[in-house]
């Protein structure tokens, strides 16, 4: 947490991090601490901020120990909640909300107040919404957030139930906080934005309850895009946010993620890579330099010309139009097998189809591997390296690391770099 608080904050440039929820653990209690020992040696302890409950002076005296300076105070939004949930009157819970807002005010903290089922609250219990929203006008409060935490909202009623507030209470902030159980949060966004909302809620790769919360790297490109509104967020950070949550998170995002994952800066049809050629025929706004990435073209049985030239170009070999050919056709070939073929085989393939045999670096002679319960894994390995022959033992911490360890140790010595894994999946 610590690491993606200060990589949010610093390089990406949000306006604000909400961290923790109180009172969850001592473990998050210390996790706080850390990242507030550290937020106060870079003047930012205004911009983190904790999710707090109505339960008298629990939640702040939870928040005063973790050194934390914002509460996130989260307040019943619905009749519904509030009698089902809490049992309560709106006039006890109101009693309630103002103690707790007192207390943390007399505790040296700033408070921003959820409508928790908001969403809900303004269509079903109208009446009740604009009650508290008249009793938090008259308290010393930041933001208000106005939540869909079941993302039943659409478009059009979330300009609705915004704007009803705004016009009535123009001087309060308002921000508006959505999910994604419909895939409509970033449309809701916007039409937060056009009632005159003051901030939007987001996260990272869209992580949430259930469908997740209102993904920020789609937020931000489409408010900069399709509004008249900006944003402070930094966009050629964004993917590599995004790859410091997934690996952290242990949450893989799906290949075809708008602007993040794997595969949306790659054309895979062989026309789109011959318009791009001619004059970027194929392109939108949605530039991947915009992001810090940049266009690929893939190697398939659908690619074509263009798209084995642009791969050989960047590769920064010349072709001739039948080698050219014949590479096309091995590549088609391999797509047809279902095989996955990467720019880095290019070479390959090209020594192949032109009767070029590349040259054998390493021939391991003899492997044996041994695992087994009681025992740690090891292994023996012989390679032959220019006519000599070495040999190596290693552990590992299963059979194919303790091949690798003795490996290295070969290639170490021999004076040869080996490729890095940095990533893998067990399926």
């Amino acid at each position: 947490k610590l690491n993606i608080a200060k990589f949010l904050l610093q390089k990406l440039n949000v306006d604000r991090v909400e961290i923790a929820s109180a009172r969850v653990s001592k473990g998050e209690l210390e996790t706080v601490q850390k990242i507030m020992e550290w937020a106060a040696t870079e003047q930012l302890t205004e911009r983190i901020e904790i999710l707090g409950f109505v339960d008298g002076n629990k939640t702040v005296d939870w928040i005063k120990d973790s050194g934390a300076k914002v509460l996130n105070l989260l307040t019943k939004g619905s009749l519904h909640h509030l009698e089902k949930q809490l049992g309560k009157t709106p006039k006890e819970f109101f009693t309630d909300v103002s103690f707790v807002i007192e207390y943390a005010i007399k505790s040296g903290l700033k408070i921003n107040v959820y409508l928790e089922d908001w969403s809900n609250g303004f269509r079903n219990s109208p009446d009740y919404v604009k009650s508290l929203v008249e009793h938090l006008s008259k308290e010393h409060i930041e933001r208000i957030f106005l939540p869909d935490p079941l993302g039943v909202l659409s478009p059009e009623e979330t300009f609705q139930g915004v704007d009803s507030l705004i016009q009535k209470y123009p001087d309060i902030h308002f921000e508006f906080h959505g999910h994604n159980d419909y895939d409509l949060s970033v449309a809701n966004s916007l039409q937060a934005i056009r009632a005159g909302v003051k901030g939007l809620h987001a996260s990272i790769n869209g992580l949430g309850e259930r469908a997740g919360n209102t993904p920020l790297e789609a937020l931000v490109t489409t408010i900069h895009d399709k509004s008249n509104s900006k944003t402070n967020i930094n966009e050629i950070a964004i993917t590599e946010a995004s790859r410091l949550v997934e690996v952290f998170s242990g949450k893989r995002i799906s290949a075809n993620r708008p602007i993040v994952g794997e595969d949306v800066f790659t054309q895979t049809a062989g026309v789109h890579a011959d318009g791009d050629k001619k004059g970027n025929l194929y392109a939108n706004p949605i530039l991947p330099e915009r992001f810090g990435r940049k266009r690929s073209y893939a190697l398939g049985k659908l690619a074509g010309k263009a798209s084995i030239s642009e791969n050989v170009k960047q590769l920064g070999m010349v072709l001739s139009d039948v080698v050219l050919q014949k590479v096309l056709e091995r590549v088609i070939e391999l797509g047809d097998q279902n095989k996955l073929v990467t720019p880095e085989d290019l070479p390959f393939i090209i020594a192949d189809v032109s009767g070029r045999t590349g040259e054998k670096v390493l021939t391991i002679k003899s492997c044996n591997i041994h695992s087994g319960i009681g025992i740690r894994p090891h292994a023996q390995i012989e390679l032959e390296y220019q006519g000599k022959i070495h040999k190596e033992i290693s552990e590992g911490d299963g059979g194919y690391d303790a091949f690798m360890n003795a490996l290295t140790k070969i290639t170490n010595r021999l004076g040869i770099s080996i490729p890095k894994l940095i990533d893998y999946e067990v399926r």
